[in-house]
């Protein structure tokens, strides 16, 4: 079975360029190597009324999975949870579950720096703990915000912080695992070849050919240089049960792609 996820990264940084999106790249990553179609990426402002219409829209498509990553902090900027609300339709209420996790993770900051422990609960810190009602928190290994999940329109939704360090420990603790169950014995496969001496434009035939003789195979090329003498990645890619033995697949697609390019004047290596 395909599982789908979409991404929703929210942030105005992200928008006027201060800050790379690197959590999207990321998360792409993982999802695509547990054996994940994702579908969609999509980046939106710190705006409730946007990351309420946008979380609507992706329900709307039936992916398995929705992750968003950014707004769960402190500030006034932070707005992610508000957002969840209003696409829910539900109220924001002190999650006393997640009060205790920032609770907790706050106590463990102040006695690595030898500081003393007496936590006040301050707006700020009690801000990460207000949820959206019928949602739950998810612990966070690392950092201080707890995360969310909820289900939407029978959606799985994830909201992670943007701080890349404790998006990624919520990641592999919570949501690998449950991607990859709802995978099966599905794989991600992938393969890349490096062509001289052809074109990009001589390629396109041939790449249309060999996936066209082999069912389930990606093929996309990757100029890396653009002088005189062109220098291609080609990048094959499967998602197959494993019993469908999908590196036997690309390993033969790969054969034939490079058996057309050398007989149509060009170079082949791994």
């Amino acid at each position: 079975m395909t599982v789908d996820v979409e991404i929703i990264c929210i942030g105005n940084e992200l928008l006027i360029g201060k800050i790379e999106n690197t959590n999207a790249h990321w998360i792409a990553t993982q999802a695509t190597t547990l054996g994940a179609n994702v579908k969609r990426i999509t980046v939106i402002q710190d705006i409730v009324e946007e990351i309420a219409a946008t979380i609507n829209e992706v329900v709307a498509r039936k992916p398995q999975f929705i992750i968003t990553t950014g707004g769960l902090g402190p500030t006034f900027d932070d707005k992610t949870f508000q957002g969840v609300a209003k696409a829910l339709n539900q109220k924001l209420e002190v999650n006393q579950v997640a009060l205790e996790m920032v609770k907790a993770k706050t106590i463990e900051y102040l006695k690595k720096r030898g500081m003393p422990t007496q936590v006040e609960l301050t707006p700020p810190r009690v801000k990460m703990a207000t949820y959206p009602q019928n949602t739950e928190p998810v612990a966070n290994p690392v950092g201080t915000a707890p995360g969310l999940q909820a289900v939407i329109g029978g959606v799985t939704l994830f909201a992670l912080p943007g701080v890349p360090r404790e998006m990624e420990a919520i990641f592999i603790a919570t949501i690998a695992p449950l991607i990859k169950a709802a995978v099966g014995t599905g794989v991600f496969c992938e393969k890349s070849i490096f062509v001289n001496n052809i074109f990009e434009s001589r390629l396109a035939p041939l790449i249309d050919r060999v996936m066209s003789d082999n069912s389930g195979v990606y093929i996309k090329s990757h100029p890396l240089l653009s002088d005189s003498n062109p220098h291609i990645e080609l990048h094959l890619t499967m998602v197959a049960d494993r019993e469908q033995n999908p590196a036997q697949a690309l390993q033969k697609a790969a054969k034939e792609l490079a058996a057309l390019i050398k007989a149509n004047g060009g170079s082949v290596h791994s």
